[in-house]
């Protein structure tokens, strides 16, 4: 997708601002959809586009969601042509976990990718320098490593792409593992549906990082998109202060830029011809920049606003108020084309072909270590209460995180504490110990300010919520209460990296074969004509034997998820 300009932002905001505010969600209908079997096909045809928005650190700070502070003309579009998830969750509350969790389909501390972050696995940004410069930050000798989920476990872009769908990734991975080669097509700033082969199905993610926390500091000197006086909501855990205020203004500022990115690519597809042969999905990747929101297990950490679009409308303007959690996303996207997910998969599809029967009485998440700052906390809901279970009580509530630091409302909140003047409110979150569980009434409490785990009157629901928290840990396996050093050792034992076996090329009457003794890895194949430059071409999923012509040459390539990958093997007939 094009960068696009400051100015053009700006201006397409000016001309959608005049859109009538009927489109926000108080005018949608309220209608809520009965079943999971209330869904009509939602494509025209057998294997539909799919179409990932998906924006940053942010909560439900639209008007599709209840707060009408900003006008978002093309998300009130979307949600008024569309569906809107009220209940669906990020199950861990900072993005490296979220985003290993959405592409795998498994929490991420049952695949030893629960800690913030396990090293520089951005789109191309793992350099010898990168990883130097990343263990020199580390605390207590810690070291870049990538996370070995179970040898089953893919990312799930794959079984799409050996289903024939064109994936593509622009750009963010940062999944606490290098990408297998087999993932995309492409993913890097340039990566679009547009170059994909004639009449291939696909499915294409685009990451709008306006919203993302840091945005709030460094965008400080911009102009803002909204009135420097306007009036913004201040939950009670922030302080009602003219600098906090400011940053409060910054981020509705960006949510603005935010939906003009998002009209723009909605324009790319309805141009394309494509709009109602796409389902769009667009949400964030958990909750909100502001401080108590991201990093902690809160309704402010976890929940996010999310949006579906079905081809020609089906289900425009309806409400689903389901548990979901993102782990249900990968299931999810291979149901919608007709894949029957794989049961590793801890979650479930909520739509399409293998959408489930049955929902899920709860939603789980947890957090550990957040950059220089080692913790352990669990939480569970229902759709009333939520519980959380504090591993590391004698540890103080407020973890002081360097990165959080830069942000002027922190830097307020701080200077607020060291004289003494944070409300009562405000001043729970920096309690220098942690209670072992809190229990929350999320109905009369949205903010989470009272807890409840020592009224009498509530014992049933803390026994009942704390077993669940504790039958899904063991369930897991769950690698995030193994101490930190000790799991990099199960993952690089005497230190080093396992290395993906070379894939064996074996040639039968006219078919090729292709193996690879690493259990788990997954194959990747060129097949091209000499005249043909292989750099040029993405690594095709190998599924099974094919034909080779002559004058064909043929390379393959080999990775398991958190191996190392192997060497290229070329063989020309």
């Amino acid at each position: 997708m094009k960068t696009i300009s400051r100015n053009s932002i700006i201006s397409l905001f000016l001309l959608t601002s005049i859109v009538s505010y009927y489109y926000s969600c108080t005018q949608l209908e309220e209608q809520q959809l009965d079943t999971p079997s209330s869904y009509p096909n939602p494509s025209l045809k057998a294997q539909p586009n799919i179409l990932w928005i998906v924006a940053e650190d942010l909560s439900s700070y639209i008007p599709a969601f209840g707060d009408s502070t900003v006008v978002t003309p093309n998300l009130d579009r979307l949600a008024k042509s569309g569906v809107c998830y009220d209940n669906f969750y990020s199950p861990h509350p900072v993005c490296a976990p979220a985003r290993a969790s959405i592409i795998t389909g498994m929490y991420a501390n049952s695949i030893g990718a629960s800690h913030m972050r396990t090293g520089p696995w951005y789109a191309g940004a793992a350099t010898a320098e990168t990883i130097s410069k990343y263990n020199e930050l580390q605390p207590d000798g810690l070291e870049a490593y990538e996370a070995v989920p179970p040898a089953e476990v893919k990312m799930f872009t794959e079984y799409l792409r050996a289903a024939g769908y064109y994936c593509t990734n622009n750009s963010k991975e940062d999944y606490q593992m290098i990408k297998t080669p087999t993932a995309w097509d492409d993913s890097s700033n340039e990566a679009h549906w547009r170059n994909r082969p004639k009449d291939a199905p696909f499915f294409s993610v685009f990451n709008l990082m306006v919203t993302h926390e840091s945005k709030i500091w460094a965008k400080a000197n911009d102009s803002l998109l909204v009135d420097t006086n306007m009036e913004v909501p201040i939950p009670p855990y922030l302080p009602d202060t003219e600098i906090a205020k400011n940053d409060i203004r910054r981020m509705y500022s960006n949510i603005l830029e935010m939906d003009a990115q998002v009209g723009e690519i909605l324009h790319q597809l309805e141009s394309d011809g494509l709009l109602d042969n796409t389902i769009v999905f667009w949400y964030t990747d958990h909750g909100g920049p502001l401080p108590r929101q991201k990093r902690l297990l809160y309704e402010s950490g976890l929940e996010v606003p999310a949006i579906v679009r079905f081809p020609n409308e089906q289900l425009a303007g309806q409400r689903d108020d389901r548990l979901i959690s993102f782990v249900d996303l990968a299931p999810t996207m291979l149901s919608q084309a007709g894949i029957q997910p794989p049961k590793h998969m801890q979650g479930q599809a909520f739509l399409g072909k293998y959408a489930r029967q049955n929902e899920p009485e709860y939603l789980f998440a947890a957090s550990d270590r957040f950059d220089e700052y080692t913790d352990r906390v669990r939480s569970v809901r229902d759709r009333r209460y939520k519980y959380i279970q504090y591993l590391m009580p004698e540890q103080p509530m407020y973890a002081d995180i360097a990165y959080r630091n830069q942000m002027p409302i922190m830097q307020e909140l701080k200077r607020l504490q060291a004289s003494g003047k944070l409300t009562p409110e405000q001043a729970l979150w920096f309690r220098e110990s942690k209670p072992t569980e809190e229990l929350f009434d999320l109905e009369n409490d949205p903010h989470e300010l009272n807890n409840l785990a020592e009224v009498p009157k509530y014992a049933d629901k803390l026994k009942e919520l704390r077993s669940a928290c504790n039958e899904w840990k063991t369930a897991l396996d769950d690698t995030g209460l193994i101490p930190e050093k000790e799991l990099i050792a199960r993952f690089k034992p005497n230190g080093i990296q396992p290395q993906t076996a070379q894939p064996v090329i074996q040639k039968n009457d006219n078919l090729t074969a292709i193996t690879c003794t690493t259990e788990g890895a997954s194959i990747g194949y060129k097949l091209y004509h000499k005249s043909e430059n292989p750099d040029q071409m993405s690594w095709s999923v190998y599924t099974k034997p094919f034909a080779i012509s002559e004058g064909q040459e043929l390379q393959v390539i080999a990775q398991r998820m958190g191996y190392q990958l192997s060497e290229i093997e070329v063989y020309a007939l």
